[in-house]
This record gives C-alpha cells, structure tokens and sequence, in this order.
C-alpha cells in the first residue's frame, strides 16, 4: 500500500510538473502575442520614419529620376510628422484585429483612413518642390509662380489619385482559401484560451490530489514546496540565458538596422511573463518549505 501511495504521489508530482511547463508557455502566450496590449506596446516602440526610409530607398533606388527625387523626401517628412498618428491608427487595427481572433467580435473589418496623411504630404511635397525649382526643366524654373502653383497642382493631382482615401480589409476581400485560413487560426486561439484555464483547474486538482494523499501538511508543503522552486529555479535560468546569451546584433541582413534593436527588445519583453512566472513559482515554493520547517517545529513543541 506504501508503494502504491508513494506511486501515485511520484505521477502526481511529475504531471504537476508538466503542467507547469505548459501553463508557462500559454501565460507567456495570453501575455504577449495573444495580448493586444502588449502588440500595441510594440508598435509603439518602432521608430517608423527610420524603418521607412531604410525601406522605401532600396526598392526606389535608380528608379525614381534625379529632378523627382525631392518626392521621396516629402514621403519621409510626411511620415516623420504623422508617426504618432500612423501608430495611433495601427494601434486601432491591432485592437479591432485581436477582437475577431479571441472571439469577441464575429466579423473581421479593419479600416485605416490617410487622407490626413495625403494632406500633410500634399504640404510638405509643396514646400520641397519649391526648393528644388531649379532641379525642374528649364520652362518651369523659369515660369512665373501662378504658372509653377498650376503646374504643382495637375502634377499632385495625378499622384494623389494612386493613393486611395483609406484602406478598407474584411472577409469579402480575403480570397476564400485565405479566409479560411484565417478562421483556423481563430479557432487555434480559442484552444489557446481553453487550455489556459483548464491547465489552471488541472494544477489546482494535482495539488489536492496529492495533499490528499500524504496526509500530512508537513510533507505535503514540502514536497510542493521543492517542486515550484525547481520548475522555477529551471524556467529562471532559462529565460535568463535567453537574454544574457542571445547576441546583440542576429546575423539578419535582410532586416534593416533601425528594425534590429527593436526585435532584441521584443525577444526581452516577450520571454518578461516567463520570468515573472518563474520568481513566483520560487518564492511559492521557498514560502512552502519555510511553511513546512515552522510547522514541524511547533509540532515538536
């Protein structure tokens, strides 16, 4: 009886344990990709005029003629003053996005407006297209300034007309394969959230079971006690040797530079939940065998 009691308290710990590795990795999940905050936190850490520019410069690089190159900058400029903005509207995506995939909302419709940004750009391609006069055939930087006003404008109108009002995305413009690839994901997430909860009943019926089972609050504290500082201690030094070991610069050329730094800070504050995780399961775990150590003493007494 004593080897079966002390059999099913050994199978009991290590799905304990198990299921502490599994909820960390779904915590850290619900906590960052699955967390429209956290998403949002990130966008508004990326430095978008720079990331632009590094992006934009080598697809237009020798396409774009000399006496037009002052366009590109009105783009960056444009996209220098509205950052905050761009991130706004990004940021609202985010939200409307991640309410269709965690199930609280039925349909998927996200729709971003730039006609602020068509004005701001409309401003400041104005404003460099007056400075670069000279760089313009010689009968335009010779014309009287009503002619070059006009001349601007027949210009910016066929421009502007390339770039559309807003952009509207929803199901009716998401080819059908795609679509339902779309829906799979949702319903991936909503195991995802399944799992988070269950895995939290699950811990808590292994803990009871084997509290049950020895009986004894002495051993039981202990002997929990020492499983949530070792998962912990594991699951500390890992999220630790994820950031002191990862180098500083990834071998990505394909990514630009300004984008670089910003992937090192999301793998830090990605693996954050895990390490909050950790120190909670430690301090647990040391509160338990302190719990264990008091109690046998006043029972000795």
């Amino acid at each position: 009886m004593n080897f079966l009691k002390a059999l099913a308290i050994s199978i009991l710990t290590l799905l304990l344990f198990l299921s502490l590795a599994m909820f960390g990795m779904v915590f850290m999940l619900n906590s960052t990709l699955l967390n429209p905050d956290f998403v949002v936190a990130q966008v508004d850490r990326l430095d978008v005029a720079s990331l632009a520019r590094e992006v934009i410069e080598p697809q237009v690089s020798g396409q774009v003629p000399p006496e037009m190159a002052f366009l590109e900058e009105a783009i960056y400029s444009t996209i220098a003053d509205n950052e905050p903005w761009i991130k706004e509207q990004v940021s609202a995506a985010v939200y409307s996005g991640y309410d269709y995939f965690l199930g609280k909302s039925e349909r998927l419709s996200l729709m971003v407006s730039v006609e602020p940004l068509k004005e701001n750009l409309r401003d400041n391609l104005w404003q460099i297209f007056q400075q670069n006069l000279e760089k313009l055939p010689p009968e335009f930087a010779a014309a009287p300034p009503a002619m070059v006003e006009e001349y601007f404008d027949e210009f910016y109108q066929q421009f502007s007309e390339q770039i559309p009002s807003e952009f509207e995305f929803d199901e009716s413009s998401i080819p059908p394969e795609v679509l339902d690839q779309i829906r799979q994901v949702r319903q991936y997430l909503s195991y995802v959230q399944t799992a988070y909860y269950a895995l939290i009943g699950l811990m808590v019926l292994l803990v009871v079971g084997i509290i049950l089972l020895k009986r004894d609050v002495r051993s039981a504290t202990r002997g929990l006690g020492i499983t949530f500082l070792i998962y912990g201690a594991l699951e500390y030094a890992g999220v630790w040797a994820t950031r002191n070991f990862l180098p500083t610069g990834l071998p990505l050329p394909d990514i630009p530079p300004s984008l670089q730094p910003w992937l090192m800070g999301l793998i830090s504050d990605f693996v954050a939940p895990l390490e909050t995780f950790s120190i909670g399961l430690m301090a647990g775990g040391a509160a338990l065998i302190i719990v264990s150590i008091v109690y046998r003493r006043r029972v000795e007494e």
